[in-house]
């Protein structure tokens, strides 16, 4: 698969709004990832965030529930919208679980984004039933991208006007040739607007285990402004 289409794989994952974690400890706790926000682009590994274990998903504060047209836009280094990219427009939705705890709609969040940036070349986004920390995206010409969470942190789902999640994932792109592996962090700051949910975005990527820097995208950062509209709110 060719590079540009890698990238747009790796851009994919990362704005997917559906980030799921449970509260880490320490340096992964709201100091910590306020620290990290601050410093970004000069992000090194290893993250202080904790292992996600199999069945822990991310509980979003309250006011995130419902459904949501987002609308991306990528910043350059200044942190004004870079004008040779298109904002990317799409829709998450947030849901209550059996415990009535808020999580992301992982599937139909990563499909809505997966279709808005690469249509019909996406056919499928599947959740591990046994693993919510691991999903499959499968494209045309055989290509599947394979995608675990092996780090996370958040704030507090009880905070009222802002909220912090960081999610480092370790990406595996199978398609012809040998295997592609990347790990990329992305660290998001929401806070409440009005009835919107406004958000800034950071990222950055790793070289993969064991692989040369010059075989990744190492180094690459970027920097995203979200803007999250209401569509159908369940606000119950």
């Amino acid at each position: 698969m060719a590079k540009p289409l890698l990238t747009l794989l790796i851009t994919m994952l990362l704005q997917l709004v559906s980030v799921q974690a449970v509260a880490a400890a320490g340096e992964g706790g709201g100091g910590g990832l306020e620290q990290r926000f601050e410093t970004w682009p000069e992000w090194s590994l290893p993250a202080p965030l904790a292992r996600p274990r199999r069945t822990q998903d991310l509980i979003y504060p309250d006011w995130f529930s419902g459904e949501w047209q987002v609308t991306s836009e990528a910043l350059d280094d200044s942190g004004e919208p870079d004008p040779d990219d298109q904002p990317l427009v799409h829709r998450v939705r947030f849901l209550h679980n059996r415990r009535h705890e808020l999580i992301g709609d992982r599937p139909f969040n990563a499909a809505s984004v997966g279709k808005a940036l690469l249509g019909d070349r996406l056919l499928s986004v599947e959740q591990d039933p046994d693993q919510v920390n691991r999903q499959l995206a499968r494209f045309r010409d055989d290509v599947m991208l394979e995608t675990t969470v092996i780090g996370r942190g958040e704030t507090s789902p009880n905070a009222s006007t802002d909220f912090f999640s960081d999610e480092l994932v370790l990406q595996i792109l199978h398609g012809p040739g040998a295997p592609r592996l990347s790990r990329i962090e992305t660290l998001t700051h929401y806070e409440r607007c009005g009835e919107n949910i406004c958000a800034d975005q950071r990222q950055v990527s790793h070289a993969g285990p064991g692989l040369k820097t010059d075989q990744t995208l190492e180094g690459r950062s970027s920097r995203y402004r979200l803007t999250l509209r209401p569509q159908q709110l369940d606000r119950d």
